[in-house]
């Protein structure tokens, strides 16, 4: 079914799961079709019946196209014959050639169908006319051309095979005659026959006399013919067939494909078509198995035939006249006989069974996949099914294509050497089955449901056991199979199987009807149990001279794909066969099968003629599991569907937590992928997952990983619901089984119900159905009970090759037996056939108090068990496993063996007719297990045992719990322990359970705890409990030393740690007074991470930070608002970067730039917005030289790794956070930490006379060291972290004026982004969890030193006009040239923090600090004002100007805003008055309305508030301050207070104007108005630029990404269609920046600039090497850093928190909160580098 984007989205699709795939090739809506979709499922349009009463076109109107068309179409059939050549002389690019010179033609037919309903009609009509096609095809006589050009057609028809087998008939030998009146059975003969002659006639290499293979003619395609009537017999009757013929013949292009889906709406097309196709199918199918580009037209194939087959009025049309069915079934068999090989299965010499070889390119390639795909399509229609199934002869010919697989890929062990190649055709072979075989039977099982369809089945049934029987008798089957070969191939058996448990539980059928005779049944159970064999031999490494892929067979045979294909169906036939056949005889065909019979002796040594020592023991524990899962498994033997959904849900939950989408592809049940073979029933899905699990929210770990929403099972599927049996069945992985063993001991612990190592718990089944009530006989027949009592004996006697999970499943075993009882008397029945004197009777209950005292045993001569005197006379032939000797007549013991003697009674029994193939077989079988060399000589011994499998319980009991009398005899009558817990608890479960079911048992017991525990226990019995005692005691001093030693290397790590991270205490900082930490820091040491010394810093041998320096716009994409952008999705909606923080600067700069001196405006400016550097420490400290080295190690390493050593990247040695350089120490830091901190009382007058001194001083040049080295190494590693155009913003690019404004940008750039990260304010205080590790005082030294080296001229110096009132003259008179200075009111105040610090002597005193941040925020004040006087209006100005004209008089009145705004107001008035401007052309400029004194100040005070924080957090760094935590109400107070701007009388309690902060070094009114004066002399500026440059703003809000839509499928429709702005093309690649919202090419060639792809491009441009790019076609997300990039995952997810990369599952998908927070925190924080760990080069590839 396909559907049109317009009808989807129109659909009400609520509550629907439904998966969206985009199919570019076109083709015809299936809505409005009753025949495809349920009318509830149509659009709205086509619910409503909208299209009906259409006014039809007027005749005249389509008259020209009815006249021309023929004629084009004709055009386009002869270049098309013309173009084309057969494909051994032609070359796939001439007929490339000739569809690039046609593709005009064919769009313009494209465009015809998409004119509507009318011109489809019309070109319907041209297409399906026989006269039109025969009028213009052969063209007139006087025409030459057309005649030549209708013979190259004929040709091409020849050389395809092409010829109607009614005239092969007629004209060739034998030609039979029609007979009158055959009607349709004679079409459908001659039809078949046409089919059959196309796909078998001969070529050139097969004439030599037609080979035979098996039983069958190998058969080729054939791409010529001789015989000359295919020149005048069929052809074509319309264009449509032969414009099919030439779509086939070029291989389907594109183009050809789209126009012929796109007529499809025309139903009169689309029958015609559909025949035409149904003609064409045979010629298809053998184009596509000799086409080189196979997978290309596969896919276009099924384009058109799954729109044609969905349609199930249409499938039985087909079906019904033109033998659908037929054909397709003759194809695929001729198909796959096309590479049929000599099977060697059992027989290699004398089989004459045939099968398909893997290797060959049809399987390889899944060639067969478009037919196979369409035979399934069309039976899934009920019609086209029940048709298949009544007719006889086509399941005769479907079960000989089946057989063709029995067998395939046959594996052989390797005994001596290892595998020279190993193939990989494993997996043709699986996919071969899955798809030809099992997809097929799964779709007839869906029809086969209810009781009348109970004749289908039965038809199945019988011929697959026909079939089966023919394979039998072909491979050479008797009754062994054959050793060391294996086959996962039983496509005959799992039909079969699967058919009889359809009969069984859908349709009321007796098993007992369905099955053959006992002969029949032992044969088929033999390769199915074979298959589970060698699995354990697998698992045991006995197959692994065969290479991994043998192993990679084992675990596709159980993955979730084909399991339910394959295992199930095997395990579920032999539980048949297990119920119908001697139980003895199972079990001892399942142990030989396993070959652990020589293990099975009570003997403590045996010889094993088959397998190693090493192999025994997971070879024993892999026959005991299969006989559980064997037991236990119900899902084909009375669960319901329901059930199983349950079961096979919580098996996978408990392995692993599951994703929804992992969920539903693991379980194969009701897997809707096609390939699982099982549609979804009535069960639902959700409904059962929320029954099971508790869905877990996706999560971003600290590690960087991002988890995705999960299902973990719930508590009460723990406790009762958990099934190991299950786990084991559906593992691929043998460590899954532990991983749920591990989660259930982890929810015992949890939960306080078990705190040991649990033991998988026991499971009550189901109910079985009651035709397989024989099962439950395993469980009670005497060659069990053998095996479970010398098992018990064996590892109660510690035995070598037991273990643990031999006992668990023993126990199970036992357990099981007491769940599932039978009567005495229905068993005794079996008895005659297997009477020995091991137990007197087959009920497990009865035997499990029978006492057994002797054993005979054959051993060798070592072992301890030969006894000195002679042994006892030996019988002739030697039991296997023991044989029970009564005391009373050890003589007449009978001789019997286990496997040997009793498998040859039952085969005689059985199979009397056949004794002399029985005895022919057997030497053959003895021979065949023989051991390679002689075996040392073995004796018979007698064992004394005298035990029962009680006794060997209660011992068992007291062995795992670790004392004597452990086992308590009131348990008895008490109901059965829980089934949780370990041995003991399983143990005391089963001890329980037997006395409850039985009063002897219950006897039994309490004799044997009696006897176990007398008053005066034995000597013996004493040593043996204090060994166990004082193992106990060892095991605990060993776990408390252990735990001493933990805990030891714990602590000293923890002292290591804090000692290398340099962990700073606030709480002990504080109550330090300033001596204590005088003395502490005397000199700062540090911890190098490489060689582990502690020291100082030294000139000669530094210390340094590892440091990542990276360039950022992190800042400059800040804006006003803080409302994040949107991401345009519609043409209307659009992003304008120009009020961004980086481009207002840049502009500002800009203007600045125009009218005043080049080296004043860089310091009125910071850069870094853009482009700037940022520093960053993981806190650890190494020695320069150390690094060096450890940078030469690196070098040399050849291990491939995530960073450019030759970059200087490398990680830090200690906690491998990515690093890129080392920032010096400066020494002896804390010298002179009182003189630096102290307060002299100065006045400011003096203070601003030492700072004018201090800036005068000459910065001297450093005597040249190591230390000086690395600081100048380390300001071009800080140079190179940013391109070139972000450091050169003067006039003279290079200039000492670009670097010195570089140089303290950076400072800026760092303290900015601190702020940034700590919330834009200081409210938090010093606790800022984004803030551990800082670096900004070493920085700020070697900014320091490296600024010192330039002086600014005192005559330009800016703390003049600051501090002093300069003599009247104009503003331009200091410059030697035309440029003047820029004012005071137009420089950054920040910047001028930052200058005056770095370019005075290190260290700063801290009274110094104080006086320039007083100084500086009178000027900030200043600008404030001036910035609120231009907002005002010009009423509002001069009622101000009025009333704090009167306030200037007051004592005050420096500190009063109202007289300080009245003074600004005025001053600016004067000369060219700034207020001078047209409100309308300033539109921004203006304030709404400020009216009242409140709002005033809280305008100023907002102005101030970014110098305070920036000043603050600077003296913080310098001086170590603490940042004290506030309200954001009292933030401007208490910043204001920390940086001594407020006198210390002050009240803090008391509300605080920003004024009173204040504190003039000269008279206020005279400072203020020369700075007013500075900007009124500019007669060269416009005023509107004045008041923009006037009117800064510094507030921003904080950085934030793109605000993403909810829904992703509205990203996805704008931009994946949407051309590119540079190549105006449709991007193959498109992705989205999530910065500024470009649309860019990834990857695309069309967009490249000097070699670098256009999203690389970007990432500088827009982030300064950093890009974050949403991929449009992935919806994932990648993040570009330099000369990396990763892959981030993706912020959009669907219902059940899951990704959906590549958008393969085509799920709605939701935008993650959450997880676009954490993209935009680490953007912000500058963190990519340290959460995502897998980086690669991009190449300036993306």
């Amino acid at each position: 079914m396909s559907l049109c984007a317009e009808c989807f989205n129109s659909g009400d699709h609520t509550g629907h799961d439904f998966n969206m795939f985009r199919s570019q090739a076109g083709g015809a809506c299936d809505c409005g079709d009753g025949n495809v979709m349920r009318e509830s499922g149509f659009c709205r349009r086509h619910r409503l019946k909208t299209g009906e009463n259409i006014p039809s076109v007027p005749r005249d109107l389509l008259l020209m196209s009815e006249v021309v068309l023929p004629r084009f179409i004709i055009n386009i059939v002869q270049y098309l014959r013309d173009g084309y050549t057969e494909p051994d002389t032609a070359t796939e690019r001439d007929l490339q050639k000739v569809l690039q010179q046609l593709e005009p033609q064919i769009s313009f037919l494209e465009d015809l169908t998409k004119m509507g309903g009318a011109m489809r009609n019309v070109l319907t009509k041209i297409l399906t006319n026989p006269q039109t096609f025969k009028e213009l095809s052969m063209g007139q006589e006087e025409n030459l051309y057309a005649k030549k050009n209708y013979e190259k057609y004929l040709a091409a028809l020849k050389s395809s095979g092409l010829v109607s087998m009614e005239e092969k008939l007629r004209h060739g030998p034998g030609a039979v005659e029609p007979v009158p009146g055959a009607g349709v059975g004679f079409v459908k003969c001659h039809l078949l026959l046409w089919v059959i002659y196309l796909l078998c006639s001969p070529t050139q290499e097969d004439q030599d006399g037609g080979q035979n293979v098996g039983q069958r003619k190998r058969v080729k395609l054939s791409s010529s013919t001789k015989d000359p009537s295919i020149m005048d017999t069929l052809k074509h009757k319309c264009f449509l067939e032969e414009l099919l013929f030439w779509t086939v013949k070029y291989e389907f292009p594109q183009k050809m494909v789209t126009f012929l889906l796109n007529m499809l709406p025309d139903q009169d097309y689309k029958i015609a078509f559909t025949k035409t196709f149904v003609q064409h199918y045979a010629f298809i199918m053998k184009t596509l198995m000799k086409s080189h580009e196979s997978d290309t037209m596969s896919n276009r194939i099924v384009h058109i035939s799954v729109q044609l087959f969905s349609n199930e009025e249409l499938a039985r049309h087909m079906t019904e006249e033109c033998q659908l069915l037929d054909i397709m079934v003759t194809v695929l068999l001729y198909m796959m006989e096309s590479c049929l090989i000599k099977c060697e299965l059992q027989d290699e010499e004398n089989s004459r069974h045939v099968v398909v070889n893997c290797g060959e390119a049809l399987l390889k390639n899944n060639t067969y996949w478009p037919l196979v795909s369409d035979f399934i399509n069309i039976l899934s229609h009920q019609s086209v099914a029940k048709r298949f199934l009544e007719d006889h002869s086509l399941l005769i010919l479907w079960m000989s294509f089946v057989s063709s697989f029995q067998g395939m890929n046959l594996n052989k062990r390797e005994m001596n050497e290892h595998v020279e190649f190993e193939s990989q055709t494993y997996y043709a072979a699986f996919a071969a089955e899955l798809e030809a075989c099992a997809q097929p039977m799964w779709g007839l099982l869906t029809h086969c449901k209810v009781k009348e369809t109970q004749e289908y089945t039965k038809t199945v049934v019988r011929y697959c056991l026909e079939a089966l029987e023919v394979w039998f008798d072909a491979i050479g089957f008797v009754d062994e199979p054959t050793p060391n070969q294996l086959t996962f191939h039983l496509p005959l058996h799992r039909y079969y199987a699967m058919f009889l448990s359809k009969a069984v539980k859908c349709q009321g059928l007796e098993l007992d009807s369905l099955l053959p005779d006992q002969e029949m049944l032992m044969k088929i159970m033999v390769h199915p149990l074979q298959i589970q064999a060698c699995l354990s031999e697998i698992h045991s490494n006995m197959w692994v001279r065969n290479g991994l892929q043998i192993k990679g067979q084992a675990m596709t045979y159980v993955q979730s794909h084909f399991c339910n294909s394959m295992i199930d169906p095997d395990i579920y036939l032999l539980q048949v066969c297990a119920s119908r056949l001697d139980p003895d005889y199972f079990i001892s065909s399942v142990f030989e099968r396993f070959k652990v019979v020589d293990l099975l002796t009570m003997a403590s040594q045996h010889q094993n003629a088959v397998l190693e020592p090493e192999q025994e023991r997971p070879m024993l524990e892999g026959a005991l599991t299969f006989l559980v899962i064997l037991l236990s498994l119900r899902i084909h033997l009375g669960m319901a569907d329901d059930e199983i959904l349950r079961a096979e849900m919580v098996a996978q939950l408990c392995m692993n937590d599951r994703t929804h989408s992992t969920l539903l592809d693991l379980i194969s049940f009701t897997n809707p992928n096609p390939k699982s073979g099982i549609v979804p029933g009535s069960c639902s899905f959700e409904a059962m997952l929320s029954a099971v699990a508790d869905f877990k929210a996706p999560v971003f770990e600290p590690g960087g990983s991002m988890q995705q929403g999960m299902y973990t099972p719930k508590a009460e599927v723990w406790e009762k619901e958990f099934d190991p049996i299950m786990v084991v069945l559906r593992t691929v992985y043998r460590r899954d089984v532990q991983s749920a063993m591990d989660r259930y001991s982890a929810f015992l612990k949890q939960s306080g119900i078990h705190s040991g190592n649990p033991w998988p718990p026991y499971k009550e089944r189901t109910p079985l159905h009651p035709c397989y009530k024989g099962l439950v006989r395993l469980l009670h027949c005497k060659t069990l009970h053998i095996v479970i009592f010398t098992l018990l004996y064996k590892i109660s006697m510690d035995h070598q090759n037991m273990s643990e999970h031999v006992l668990c499943m023993v126990l199970y075993l036992i357990e099981l037996g007491l769940d599932n009882l039978v009567q005495e008397d229905q068993e005794q029945e079996v008895g005659p056939h297997c009477h020995d004197s091991w137990f007197p009777s087959t009920s497990l209950l009865s035997n499990l108090h029978h006492v057994i005292n002797f054993v005979r045993v054959r051993v060798p001569e070592s072992a301890p068990e030969v006894k000195k005197e002679p042994p006892p006379s030996t019988s002739a032939e030697a039991p296997a496993l023991g044989q029970v000797l009564q005391p009373n007549n050890l003589r007449e013991a009978q001789v019997f063996s286990l496997v040997a003697e009793r498998r040859r009674r039952f085969q005689e029994i059985i199979n009397r007719s056949s004794r002399e193939a029985d005895q022919a077989a057997r030497p053959k079988s003895s021979s065949r297990w023989a051991p390679p060399g002689t075996p040392p000589p073995l004796v018979t011994e007698i064992l004394e045992v005298r035990e029962s499998m009680l006794s060997l319980l209660l011992k068992l009991h007291r062995k795992l719990s670790g004392h004597q009398g452990s086992f308590n005899p009131e348990q008895l009558d008490e109901p059965p322990t829980g089934i949780h817990g370990d041995g003991v608890t399983a143990i005391e479960r089963i001890l329980t359970k037997a006395a409850a079911r039985s009063h002897q048992n219950h006897r039994c017991i309490l004799e044997l705890c009696a006897r176990s525990a007398p008053p005066a226990p034995p000597k013996r019995s004493s040593s043996a409990d204090k060994k166990i005692m004082d193992k106990e005691e060892r095991r605990q001093r060993a776990r408390e030393r252990q735990q001493k030693l933990l805990a030891e290397f714990a602590s000293r790590q923890k002292s290591f740690m804090e000692t290398a991270m340099d962990v700073e205490s606030p709480e002990a900082d504080t109550a330090m007074d300033l001596d204590a930490s005088e003395q502490q820091e005397a000199e700062a040491l540090y911890d190098c991470v490489i060689c582990g010394q502690s020291g100082p810093s030294t000139d000669e041998r530094p210390a340094g930070l590892v440091v990542l320096l990276q360039a950022t716009s992190v800042l400059g994409h800040r804006s006003r608002s803080a409302e994040p952008k949107k991401l345009p999705t519609s043409d209307e909606e659009h992003i304008y970067p120009a009020d961004t923080c980086g481009a207002t600067h840049d502009v500002r700069l800009a203007l600045l730039q125009r009218f005043f001196k080049d080296s004043s405006c860089l310091q009125s400016v910071s850069i870094g917005w853009d482009g700037g550097v940022y520093v960053q420490t993981c806190g650890h400290t190494l020695h320069i030289d150390c690094h060096k080295s450890y940078m030469e190690s690196l070098r040399n390493d050849q291990v491939l790794q995530g960073f450019s050593v030759d970059k200087g990247e490398f990680t830090c040695p200690l906690c491998r956070q990515f690093a890129n350089s080392v920032l010096p120490c400066r020494p002896g830091q804390g010298t002179e930490i009182s003189a630096w901190h102290g307060h002299s009382g100065k006045s400011l007058s003096v203070l601003i006379k030492e700072v004018e001194d201090l800036q005068d001083q000459l910065g001297a040049f450093p005597t040249e060291s190591n230390l000086t080295k690395e600081m100048e190494s380390v300001i071009k590693d800080i140079k190179n972290t940013t391109q070139k155009k972000y450091m050169d913003y003067g006039k003279n690019p290079g200039s000492p004026d670009n670097d010195f404004l570089f140089m303290y940008s950076v400072a800026r750039t760092n303290l900015e982004l601190e702020l940034v990260h700590r919330g834009g304010d200081l409210c938090f205080g010093g606790a800022s969890a984004a803030v551990k590790r800082s670096c900004l005082n070493q920085l700020f030294h070697v900014l320091a030193m490296h600024m010192r080296l330039y002086s600014i001229d005192s005559a330009y110096n800016p703390w003049t006009r600051l501090t002093r009132s300069a003599p009247n003259r104009p503003p331009n008179s200091l410059c030697d040239d035309d440029a003047p200075e820029v004012p005071m009111l137009f420089r950054d105040v920040p910047s001028l923090l930052i200058i005056f610090v770095l370019t005075m002597p290190q260290p700063l005193r801290k009274e110094h600090f104080t006086c320039v941040a007083k100084v500086l925020y009178t000027l900030q004040f200043t600008q404030a004002i001036a910035a609120l006087s231009a907002k005002l209006s010009p009423e509002e100005r001069l009622a101000w100007s009025t009333s704090g004209a009167l306030k200037k008089n007051e004592s005050n009145a420096q500190r009063c805003w109202e007289a300080l705004l009245s003074h600004v107001i005025g001053e600016l008035s004067k000369g060219k008055s700034v207020y001078d401007v047209d409100s309308e052309e300033m539109p921004m400029v203006r304030l709404s309305s400020i009216c009242s004194p409140q709002s005033i100040e809280y305008s100023l005070q907002q102005f101030c508030l970014p110098f305070l924080r920036l000043s603050c957090l600077l003296q913080h760094h310098l001086y170590g301050d603490d940042l004290p935590g506030c309200s954001r109400e009292e933030e401007f107070s208490v910043l204001a207070h920390c940086l001594g701007l407020l006198p210390s009388t002050v009240n803090l309690s008391s509300p605080l104007t920003s004024a009173s902060c204040l504190e003039w070094p000269i008279c206020a009114f005279d400072l203020m108005s020369q700075w007013c004066a500075e900007v009124t002399g500019l007669t060269e500026m416009q005023t509107d630029q004045t008041v923009s440059l006037l009117v800064q703003d510094p507030q921003w809000a904080a950085p934030s990404l793109l605000q993403l839509p909810e829904n992703y499928n509205t990203i996805f429709q704008y931009y994946h269609r949407k051309a590119c702005s540079s190549c105006k093309r449709v991007p193959k690649d498109p992705a989205l920046c999530l910065v500024c919202g470009t649309f860019v090419c990834l990857k695309g060639t069309c967009c490249k600039q000097q070699s670098c792809c256009e999203c690389v491009q970007h990432s500088q441009v827009c982030g300064a090497g950093t890009g974050i790019f949403l991929l449009i076609n992935a919806s994932v997300i990648i993040i570009i850093r330099g000369h990396r990039f990763c892959l981030w995952g993706s912020v959009y997810l669907d219902a059940h928190g899951e990704e959906d990369r590549d958008l393969r599952r085509g799920k709605p998908l939701f935008l993650c909160e959450e997880r676009y927070r954490v993209l935009e925190q680490q953007w912000v924080s500058h963190t990519f580098d340290h959460i995502n760990k897998r980086w690669g080069p991009h190449y300036n590839g993306l």
